[in-house]
């Protein structure tokens, strides 16, 4: 499912979470002239780091493709990085800037899976499972790979989550890299190398985490982080391209285009 959607100047969107889905989301929203904020947690765990703008939170910029996103510690630095043309990054768990800022819309990217009755009076697009229209959100946009990928549903709640990542080349689950138990990720490759077999990708603590097959890092979590048993961690491709770490996917870029769909509609019925 594509869009076909028009550049709209003068907007200015709230998105909640820099992740990568997220940041398709942000980048396509940013091409068509919205200005663009993003709210994320202080220390954010994001594997697809190369095409994340939550990178902006330790880094203080980061570069997705040709969008530089900025991290902005007050409302001052803030309007000076939307107004040079540029997405701003703030940490800001709650998204406290709603109620500080003229915001024309939001969008919940967090992919928690499981939200509250939503009480803002600004108009909510919701990402994937755990939302529902008209109950806890606006809209919401289906993010299941299949035939619904980017379907905006105005009625109605998205695919529950199936926990299986999209298949590539035949390799499904193991694609994704879980850490084995708790504790300080020590990283042993770089995103957008070329791994082999049973390498040594990372460690927590004792447990190590290896290649599963060929392929290229397309995502690792930031060395350092302290992380959880069982989260996902890193994300081999197997189809040799390096340049793969550095690509938005056509995944986050559908959902960022359904994104912008459904906020045409809502700020044309208004």
């Amino acid at each position: 499912m594509r869009y076909i959607y028009r550049m709209t100047k003068n907007k200015r969107v709230l998105i909640r979470g820099g992740g990568d889905l997220a940041s398709g989301v942000a980048a396509v929203m940013h091409r068509a002239g919205w200005q663009v904020v993003i709210c994320e947690l202080p220390d954010p765990l994001v594997v697809r780091r190369r095409v994340a703008f939550a990178e902006a939170v330790w880094e203080g910029s980061v570069v997705v493709e040709d969008i530089e996103g900025v991290r902005a510690e007050n409302l001052q630095d803030l309007e000076a990085i939307l107004n040079s043309n540029r997405i701003a990054v703030m940490v800001d768990a709650d998204a406290t800037i709603a109620g500080q800022l003229a915001f024309d819309g939001m969008v919940d990217a967090r992919m928690l899976k499981r939200f509250d009755a939503y009480v803002g009076k600004l108009p909510l697009i919701g990402l994937g499972p755990g939302f529902s229209a008209g109950i806890n959100c606006s809209a919401v946009i289906e993010t299941n790979r299949g035939p619904d990928l980017g379907k905006v549903i105005w009625e109605g709640a998205a695919e529950a989550d199936t926990g299986i990542p999209g298949f590539v080349e035949g390799r499904g689950l193991e694609r994704v890299l879980y850490s084995r138990s708790r504790g300080r990720l020590i990283n042993y490759a770089d995103i957008g190398e070329i791994v082999r077999k049973d390498q040594l990708i990372a460690r927590v603590e004792d447990a190590e985490i290896r290649a599963p097959f060929d392929g290229v890092l397309r995502g690792m979590a930031r060395p350092g982080l302290l992380v959880k048993q069982g989260v996902k961690i890193g994300d081999i491709d197997p189809r040799m391209d390096e340049r793969l770490a550095y690509q938005i996917s056509d995944k986050a870029l559908l959902t960022g285009e359904a994104v912008l769909a459904a906020f045409n509609q809502i700020l044309s019925d208004l």
